[in-house]
């Protein structure tokens, strides 16, 4: 009974708890952690120590999970258990006990500080911005009498600018949902 007492106290505290953004961002800053965090979404439900700290040695290294040595495993593994998950922990983002990781439901917040922009590609808030200029010339031009609208009518231009908006945020939700964590093989 006081076992379950405990716990009840513990989902209160979790409850009542809302990590900062600073201290999201720390945690978030450490590819150990994102990788430890990214390998138990993706499982969906709790993991061993052992296969978290060969899947985040392999993603570390850039190897297959055969090829990861006992060595690289061990490395991993003794960070993972002695700094990466208490802290994860602590900040009530995933229960860690005797070995076994599980995420919590708080550990769901991260998505929305991980807005993960592929190298090759510019940050959605400044394509934005710039489709926000090019859309304020056009409409700019269409007060101003200066844009055509003998070939195409000024809703016509309306219509291609809306167009451009809801195309635009289509690519960008489904690119986002595509490149969270847990959602990939390999971490983003």
């Amino acid at each position: 009974m006081a076992m379950d007492t405990a716990a009840g106290e513990r989902g209160t505290d979790a409850d009542e708890r809302t990590p900062d953004r600073g201290e999201i961002f720390d945690l978030l800053a450490n590819s150990r952690r994102r990788y430890a965090i990214h390998y138990c979404k993706r499982e969906d439900g709790p993991v061993e120590l052992g296969d978290l700290a060969e899947h985040v040695a392999a993603w570390e290294l850039d190897k297959e999970v055969p090829e990861v040595t006992s060595a690289e495993r061990k490395r991993v593994y003794t960070s993972l258990q002695q700094t990466h998950l208490p802290t994860l922990e602590q900040a009530e983002m995933v229960v860690f006990d005797n070995g076994t990781i599980e995420l919590t439901d708080s550990a769901s917040e991260l998505d929305v500080y991980l807005d993960i922009v592929p190298s090759d590609s510019i940050p959605w808030g400044l394509y934005y911005l710039g489709l926000s200029v090019l859309a304020g010339i056009v409409m700019l031009g269409l007060w101003l009498g200066v844009v055509p609208t003998g070939t195409i009518p000024p809703l016509g231009w309306t219509t291609l600018v809306v167009a451009s908006f809801v195309v635009s945020s289509t690519v960008h939700v489904v690119q986002n949902r595509r490149m969270r964590l847990g959602a990939m093989e390999r971490p983003p």
